[in-house]
C-alpha cells in the first residue's frame, strides 16, 4: 500500500478551501497574539486605552478570526454554490454583529473611564457629575444607534430586506409619515438625550424637585431618568420630561443652599437672647458653613409674630440637619428660659356668675390647688 494513497489531494477544490481555511486561522491567531501585545503595551501609558482593550479584547477574539475567515471564502469551490452562498452570508453577519459588539464595548469603555476618573463620593463634585453625564447619555446614546446601524446593516444583506427598503424609499412620502409618527417617542427621547448631555439641565447626582418630591438624580440612560427620592423609591422620568416641563435644579450651578426655620412666639420675647442662642447652635453644627445667619421678624398677627432663622449649608442633605437642629434647639430654649411667651391663645374671662358659690372653678386653678 502506497502512501499517497491516503494522502490527500491537494489539487482537489475542497482540500485546498480547507488548508486556507486552517491558514487563515493560524494567521488570525498570530495577528490577534501581536494586536494583543501591542494594545497592552500601548494601554500602559494611556488609562483610558487600557480600559477599551480590556472591554475590546472579547470581541476582538471573534472579528479578527470572522474577518480571515471569509477572505478564504474567496478561493471556496464553486459547488454547491447555495452552501457556500448560505455559509458566506452567515459570516458576514457574524462579523457584523461582532463588529457592532466591539463599538458598543468601546463606547462603554470611555463612559467607564470618564466614571472612574471623575468621581462624584467628593465635596466639590459639579465638574465630575458634569463630565460623568455627559459622558453617560452620549455614551448610551451612541450604543443606541450603534446597535440600530448594526441590525439595520445586517438586515440589508438579506435580498428580500433590500428589496422591501427600496420599496419604502419608493413611496416613502405615506411611508415616512407613518414610520415617523411610530417611532417619534423614541426619537424624541434621544434627541432630549443629546440635548440634555450639550446644555445639561440636569446631572448625575444632581438634588431636584420633580412632581413635589425631592430627589437625586441617580441614573440618566438613553430614555429615562431615575430619580431617587430622599425616602429611597425611585420616580422613572422620560428624558423629554426634563426639556418640556418646568421643575428645580437645587444643584445646578453650586450644591450652596440656605435653609431657614418659621416659629411663631408672643410677642414679649426677647430677640437679643434668642438670636444668641442661634448662633450658638450654628457655631457648634458641623453642618452650618459660616456663611449665612441671619434672624427676622418676617410676619405678625393678632396673637404672635413669626420669627425666620435663615442659615446656610454646603449641601441640601446638610441644610435638612441644620434647620432640624436649630428647630429643634430654639423651641428648647424658649420653653426652658422664656416658657411664658410660647405662642397660646389670651382672652379675658368675667365671672357672670359673681356671689354664686357653686361656680365652677377652672381646670387650671383646680390643678394649682393640688
Amino acid at each position: 500500500m502506497n502512501s499517497s494513497d491516503w494522502m490527500p489531494d491537494i489539487t482537489h477544490p475542497w482540500t485546498r478551501f480547507a488548508l486556507v481555511i486552517i491558514i487563515a486561522l493560524a494567521v488570525a491567531g498570530i495577528v490577534h497574539r501581536a494586536a494583543d501585545v501591542f494594545l497592552r503595551r500601548f494601554a500602559i501609558r494611556h488609562p483610558m486605552g487600557a480600559s477599551i482593550v480590556a472591554r475590546a479584547n472579547t470581541p476582538l477574539e471573534a472579528i479578527v478570526p470572522l474577518a480571515m475567515v471569509l477572505l478564504a471564502f474567496r478561493v471556496a469551490p464553486d459547488e454547491p454554490a447555495r452552501l457556500i452562498d448560505g455559509l458566506e452570508h452567515l459570516l458576514g453577519v457574524c462579523l457584523i454583529g461582532a463588529c457592532t459588539w466591539f463599538l458598543v464595548r468601546c463606547i462603554g469603555a470611555v463612559e467607564a473611564t470618564v466614571s472612574r476618573f471623575n468621581p462624584i463620593d467628593l465635596e466639590d463634585n459639579l465638574r465630575a457629575r458634569r463630565l460623568q453625564t455627559q459622558s453617560r447619555v452620549l455614551a448610551r446614546t451612541g450604543m443606541v444607534v450603534t446597535v440600530v446601524l448594526g441590525i439595520g446593516v445586517a438586515l440589508m444583506t438579506f435580498p428580500a430586506v433590500r428589496q422591501f427598503g427600496a420599496s419604502l424609499l419608493a413611496s416613502a412620502g405615506i411611508a415616512g409619515i407613518a414610520v415617523g409618527l411610530a417611532a417619534k417617542p423614541v426619537l424624541g427621547n434621544l434627541i432630549a438625550g443629546i440635548q440634555i448631555a450639550l446644555t445639561q439641565p440636569i446631572r448625575i447626582d444632581d438634588v431636584v424637585i420633580i412632581e413635589g418630591e425631592w430627589g437625586r438624580v441617580e441614573e440618566i440612560t438613553s430614555t429615562y431618568v431615575v430619580v431617587k427620592i430622599w425616602d429611597e423609591r425611585r420616580m422613572i422620568v422620560p428624558l423629554q420630561y426634563f426639556i418640556e416641563t418646568p421643575f428645580q435644579n437645587w444643584t445646578r450651578t453650586s450644591s450652596q443652599i440656605l435653609g431657614s426655620v418659621l416659629l411663631w412666639f408672643d410677642y414679649g420675647l426677647p430677640l437679643e437672647p434668642l438670636r444668641a442662642e442661634m448662633e450658638r447652635i450654628c457655631k457648634a453644627a458641623p453642618e452650618w458653613d459660616s456663611r449665612v445667619m441671619v434672624m427676622q421678624v418676617v410676619d405678625s398677627n393678632d396673637k404672635a409674630m413669626q420669627v425666620r432663622a435663615l442659615m446656610s449649608s454646603s449641601n441640601s442633605g446638610k441644610s435638612f440637619d441644620l434647620r432640624c437642629k436649630v428647630r429643634e434647639g430654639l423651641i428648647a430654649f424658649v420653653k426652658r428660659e422664656y416658657p411664658a411667651y410660647l405662642p397660646r391663645l389670651r382672652g379675658d374671662l368675667e365671672n357672670q356668675l359673681r356671689g354664686v358659690e357653686d361656680a365652677p372653678v377652672p381646670f387650671t386653678a383646680r390643678r394649682a390647688a393640688r
